[in-house]
C-alpha cells in the first residue's frame, strides 16, 4: 500500500504515461475523433498505471536530464503510432488511384475519424479494413505493442538517432506501403485502362458516338463489378497490410532500442 502512494515514484509513472498517451495520439483506430477524449485520457492513465509495476525503474535518476527523458518518451509514442498510421494509409492511397480512374476524384468526402478529405472508394476500403482489424482482435495487438515496447526501449535509455538504419528502415516501410497500395488498386485500375482503350477504339471507328457521355457511367459500372469480383483478393492484401504494420512497428522499436 505504501508503494501505491509513494510520491517518489510519480516521475517514473509520468514517463510511462506520456509514452502511452502519445502513442494513442497517432495510433490507428485509437486516435480517431469519434472516440471521446475522456476515454482516451482515462484509458491511457489506467494502462500506464498497470504498466508502471511491470517495468524496472531502478536506473531512473531525477536530474537535469529528466526533461529529455520526457521528450524521448513523447517522441517514441508519437513515432511508433505514426508509422502504423502511415502503413494503414495505403488503403486510402489505393482508393485515390481508383477514384481518379473512375472519375470520382472530384467528389471527396470528409472522413469523420480524421476530419480530412478522403476519396470515396478509399473510405469504403478503409471502413472494411477497420472492421477486419477489429474482427481479428488487431486493436488488442496494438495495445500489446505499446506494453511490450519497454522490452525494446527501456525507460532510461535514449534513442540512437545517429544510427542511419532508422532512416533506411522508414524509407523501406514507405516503399512497401506504396507497393501494397498499388497491389490493391491495380485490378480495378487495370480494368478501367482496358475500358479506356476500348472507348478510344470506338471513338475512332464510330465518330458519331459521344464516348464522353457513355464512358463515365460505363467506367463506374465496370469499377463496381471489378470491386465486387476482387473483394476477396482485397481482404488478403489487407491481411498482409496489417502484418506489415505490426512488423514495421516492432522493427522501429528495435531500432529505437539500439538493436
Amino acid at each position: 500500500m505504501l508503494e501505491l502512494i509513494n510520491i517518489n515514484s510519480f516521475p517514473v509513472f509520468l514517463l510511462v504515461l506520456v509514452r502511452v498517451a502519445a502513442f494513442f495520439v497517432t495510433l490507428p483506430f485509437f486516435s480517431y475523433r469519434t472516440i471521446p477524449l475522456p476515454f482516451k485520457i482515462g484509458f491511457s492513465f489506467f494502462l500506464a498505471f498497470i504498466m508502471f509495476y511491470t517495468i524496472d525503474a531502478s536506473a531512473i535518476v531525477i536530474d537535469e536530464m529528466y526533461i529529455f527523458l520526457i521528450v524521448k518518451e513523447i517522441l517514441i509514442g508519437l513515432l511508433i503510432g505514426l508509422i502504423g498510421y502511415i502503413i494503414i494509409s495505403a488503403v486510402q492511397i489505393a482508393g485515390g488511384f481508383i477514384d481518379f480512374q473512375m472519375g470520382f476524384a472530384i467528389a471527396n468526402v470528409v472522413d469523420p475519424q480524421t476530419g480530412a478529405q478522403s476519396p470515396l472508394t478509399g473510405q469504403y476500403f478503409y471502413i472494411i479494413a477497420l472492421l477486419f482489424l477489429l474482427s481479428v482482435d488487431g486493436h488488442h495487438l496494438l495495445i500489446d505493442g505499446i506494453v511490450n515496447s519497454y522490452k525494446f526501449i527501456p525507460v532510461d535509455t535514449f534513442i540512437p538517432f545517429q544510427n542511419g538504419n532508422i532512416a533506411e528502415f522508414v524509407i523501406q516501410a514507405f516503399s512497401k506501403m506504396f507497393l501494397i497500395a498499388f497491389q490493391i488498386a491495380i485490378p480495378i485500375v487495370g480494368c478501367l485502362f482496358l475500358v479506356d482503350v476500348a472507348l478510344g477504339i470506338i471513338a475512332r471507328t464510330v465518330p458519331q458516338l459521344n464516348v464522353f457521355v457513355v464512358g463515365l457511367p460505363l467506367k463506374i459500372l465496370v469499377s463496381f463489378v471489378a470491386i465486387f469480383v476482387f473483394l476477396s483478393l482485397y481482404m488478403v492484401l489487407v491481411k498482409n497490410l496489417f502484418g506489415l504494420m505490426f512488423e514495421t512497428m516492432r522493427g522501429l522499436m528495435q531500432l529505437f532500442g539500439g538493436a
